[in-house]
C-alpha cells in the first residue's frame, strides 16, 4: 500500500524511483518491474510514478540509460589509473567491461524486456557509438590506423565483448579467461606496429590524448578519460 511520499525535488524523486527500479530488477527481474510495483516499493502514488515515466518501456528506457551511463562511468574511471601502453590500456578496458557485466546484471535484463522497440534500437546505437568512440579515443596514440578504421575495428571488439559478456553470464568461461581473449582482441585491432604508435613514443597515457567526437572536454589540464566521467556526472540519468 503506498504511504505519503517523502517531500523531494523532481530530479531527486526520479533519483529515488530509478534506485528503486534497480533494486526489483535485481530481485525480481525486468517482468517484474511495471509502474506500479515502482509506485508499490517506492512508498509513491501511482500519479508520481506516471508522471515521471507514463509507460512502462518509458521507465525501462530511463533505467536502461541510467546503468548505461553507470557503465560507461566505470570503463572511463578505470582507464584513469590505467599504465601506459597498448596491452595496460586494453586489459584495463577488458577487466572493467566485464566487472560491469557482472556487477549490473539489470542491464542486460532490461536490455533484453525492451528488445524490438524502436525507441531501444536508437538508444541501444547510441550507446554503442559512445562506447566505440571512448575505446577509440584512448586506444589512438598506439594504433597506425586512421581514426575512421580504428573507429570500426572497435565496433566490432564491442559487439565481440557483449558475446564474451553471454557466455562470462552463462559460465562457460572465467573472468580471466573473458577478460585475455577480449584484451587480445583489442590488441589484434589495433594494426601493425601498435606498439611504436605516436603515443607509446611520446610516452603519453590514455588520459594524455586528444578527446574523441562526443566525449566532451573536461576542466583545463584533463585528458579524454576525465572529460568523459565529467560528462557521465552532469548528463546525470
Amino acid at each position: 500500500m503506498a504511504t505519503t511520499p517523502t517531500r523531494l525535488s523532481k530530479q531527486a524523486r526520479r533519483e529515488q524511483l530509478l534506485d528503486t527500479a534497480v533494486a526489483i530488477v535485481r530481485t525480481r527481474g525486468a517482468d517484474g518491474l511495471t509502474l506500479v510495483t515502482l509506485a508499490e516499493e517506492a512508498g509513491v502514488s501511482r500519479p508520481v510514478v506516471y508522471g515521471h515515466f507514463a509507460t512502462r518501456p518509458g521507465l525501462l528506457l530511463a533505467l536502461h540509460r541510467r546503468l548505461d551511463e553507470r557503465h560507461r562511468a566505470a570503463v572511463t574511471r578505470a582507464l584513469r589509473s590505467a599504465a601506459t601502453g597498448a596491452d595496460a590500456v586494453a586489459r584495463a578496458i577488458s577487466t572493467a567491461y566485464f566487472a560491469c557485466a557482472t556487477d549490473m546484471p539489470e542491464l542486460g535484463a532490461v536490455t533484453a524486456a525492451l528488445k524490438g522497440s524502436p525507441e531501444m534500437e536508437a538508444v541501444r546505437h547510441d550507446s554503442a557509438d559512445r562506447y566505440a568512440e571512448l575505446m577509440a579515443t584512448v586506444l589512438r596514440p598506439y594504433s597506425p590506423l586512421a581514426p575512421k578504421d580504428l573507429g570500426l575495428r572497435c565496433a566490432g571488439v564491442l559487439g565481440a565483448a557483449d558475446a564474451l559478456a553471454a557466455e562470462l553470464n552463462r559460465r562457460r568461461a572465467t573472468d580471466d579467461e573473458a577478460v585475455a581473449a577480449l584484451t587480445g582482441l583489442i590488441m589484434g585491432s589495433l594494426g601493425g606496429g601498435a606498439e611504436a604508435g605516436r603515443g607509446a613514443e611520446s610516452g603519453a597515457g590514455p588520459a594524455e590524448t586528444e578527446a574523441g567526437a562526443g566525449l566532451g572536454t573536461g576542466p583545463a589540464g584533463a585528458g579524454p578519460a576525465e572529460a568523459g566521467v565529467e560528462a557521465e556526472t552532469e548528463a546525470g540519468a
